[in-house]
């Protein structure tokens, strides 16, 4: 019966979405660690009163001199031929893991201000389009489940003011997922090199 537990366990953790979420407002950023329904506060930290530490006492400086450090020995380059598979497959990792991470939530409310209607009218659009650029390229990195974005104009404010609020979780059952495929192609990378190494081969 205990196996059985541990292995529903073991299970939930696998699917528990863990990640982070960054709040952006008018008291500053904070960023919490998400896990699951849990939200744990990490930034920014709360105050601890300040006990006095008593004071330590000095040690004698030791009569033994130290020994002068010796200086380092230049290393040489390796070969290009081998370092370019490592480069693909550092490449391929980053690619395939930004795709597993989830978007949970995306907020942005972006209030412009400015008394002339004329100069909001032009920031208006800037911010537009700015925000049709972005979001080809945030939905090529990330899936995003959900997203609520407001540009709106106060012609009695006195600064631009934002809103943001990111949601960022990953299972780890996908963080295993792609460890597994991508170590195994790296432990074959790395063979390769030590065989040609222990071949004597050069490129």
């Amino acid at each position: 019966m205990g196996w059985l537990i541990a292995l529903g366990i073991v299970a939930l953790l696998l699917v528990l979405p863990l990640g982070v979420s960054a709040l952006y407002d008018s008291e500053g950023p904070r960023v919490s660690i998400l896990a699951g329904p849990v939200r744990i506060p990490v930034y920014p930290a709360k105050k601890k009163d300040k006990k006095a530490r008593p004071k330590k006492e000095k040690k004698k400086s030791d009569s033994k001199a130290k020994p002068a450090q010796q200086s380092k020995k230049e290393t040489k380059g390796g070969s290009l031929t081998d370092f370019m598979p490592l480069v693909r497959l550092v490449l391929d990792f980053m690619g395939d893991f930004r795709r597993k991470l989830r978007v949970n939530v995306l907020e942005v409310n972006l209030v412009l201000a400015g008394s002339d209607p004329c100069d909001l009218a032009i920031n208006y659009g800037k911010a537009n389009a700015a925000l049709g650029n972005l979001w080809p390229r945030l939905e090529e990195l990330f899936v995003i489940q959900k997203r609520d974005v407001k540009i709106q104009c106060d012609f009695e404010a006195d600064k631009t003011l934002v809103t943001a609020r990111l949601d960022l979780t990953i299972t780890l059952a996908r963080v295993f997922s792609v460890g597994a495929r991508y170590g195994y192609r790296a432990i074959k990378e790395l063979k390769k090199i030590l065989n040609k190494r222990k071949g004597g081969a050069t490129t």
